[in-house]
């Protein structure tokens, strides 16, 4: 089975070589038009043809996190599985690909195969590509497991359905000395101390859909040296904002800069940005279209819009864009956790939609 062949072999965000060769090569055996290296790593796999084009769209990557599962098919790199079940978004849009392939349907469909969706780093690259722009979709959906909902059962809504979100990493630098003079040093460890409680506080205790929503998570901290003879003299800290809304982002950010330059003044804090996610929102037409292909299913009111963030939204800021989520399993472990693993029984029912959705999107061309 592919889905398992993937998870032995999980590869990390920019660095998805053996990955993106495994789909291509299969691609190419199933008669697709296929591009390779898009925003790096990104494969595109062109089916049937036509005026307008449905782009669907998985991921290459897995994350730097040592699996503590036991199946055969357990990861052979260590220090890295795929615990987000990219594994099994790939193998669907093969199900996919297997169906395209023994008939084309009657519009133009490409399989996005996208790279660096951890890091939030891939959409904006294969958008960003010359490559993509002959590949420019007018609509494009894409799917995501979501542990704690009852197996096949769908998630679904018009309007934001994942936050946006960017980590912000600070450095700040002291001077070191002997740990029995330390007035002869200056040492951020106070600062940093400050800080931690500081920027949670600029969290908002509200519900997730209200538009004002923030949460900053302290991800990381480090002081000095693990040293008894050296006080410290620098740190750095890692600290996640989260929104609802990329309009909300702005401000908090410029909240917790300012909260950083005046608690850490005189250890020249340097400010550096990571992992900027776009807010993802449903369009109205995207959403319709996977509403008809869901028709039938299961339905879970009230699970989105979820927390995490999702870097497909990136392509609904310049096309009408939609994401469904597809229960995983009640008993299911949350996804980014030591023991996930994506359940094969999601794949035929996940591919299944998609070719609903192919065959409206190639009705209404």
């Amino acid at each position: 089975m592919l889905r398992h062949e993937l998870h032995r072999f999980p590869e990390v965000s920019g660095a998805e070589v053996e990955t993106a060769k495994r789909i291509a090569t299969r691609m190419r055996l199933f008669g697709a038009h296929v591009v390779e290296g898009l925003g790096g790593t990104g494969v595109a796999a062109v089916f049937g043809r036509g005026d307008r084009t449905l782009m669907i769209r998985a991921e290459l990557d897995a994350l730097p996190i040592l699996e503590d599962i036991g199946p055969e098919y357990r990861s052979q790199n260590e220090g890295v599985g795929h615990l987000c079940g990219h594994d099994g978004h790939m193998a669907t849009l093969y199900a996919v690909a297997t169906a395209l392939s023994k008939r084309a349907p009657d519009c133009r469909v490409v399989l996005l195969f996208q790279p660096a969706e951890e890091t939030g780093a891939g959409a904006r690259a294969v958008m960003a590509d010359p490559k993509f722009e002959a590949l420019k979709p007018d609509l494009a959906i894409s799917l995501h497991n979501l542990p704690k909902l009852p197996l096949g059962a769908v998630a679904l809504q018009e309007g934001p359905v994942a936050c946006a979100s960017r980590g912000l990493h600070v450095r700040l630098t002291g001077q070191t000395s002997h740990a029995a003079r330390p007035e002869n040093g200056r040492s951020p460890g106070l600062a940093l101390s400050e800080l931690i409680p500081a920027l949670g506080a600029l969290s908002r205790d509200v519900p997730t859909d209200d538009p004002t929503f923030r949460l900053c998570t302290v991800t990381h901290a480090r002081l000095g040296v693990p040293s008894f003879g050296i006080s410290p003299g620098e740190a750095e800290l890692q600290v996640t904002l989260r929104t609802l809304l990329n309009s909300e982002m702005s401000a908090l950010e410029a909240e917790a800069r300012a909260l950083i330059e005046t608690s850490a003044v005189g250890f020249e804090p340097e400010i550096t940005i990571h992992d900027a996610f776009s807010h993802s929102v449903n369009a109205p037409e995207a959403t319709a279209l996977l509403e008809q292909a869901t028709q039938g299913l299961p339905r879970v009111e009230g699970a989105l819009p979820m927390r995490p963030s999702e870097d497909f939204g990136l392509f609904g800021t310049e096309i009408p864009a939609a994401m469904l989520f597809l229960g995983a399993g009640e008993d299911l472990p949350e996804i980014h956790n030591s023991d996930y693993d994506f359940p094969d029984a999601l794949i035929p029912i996940g591919a299944e939609i998609f070719l609903r959705a192919i065959a409206q999107f190639s009705a209404q061309s």
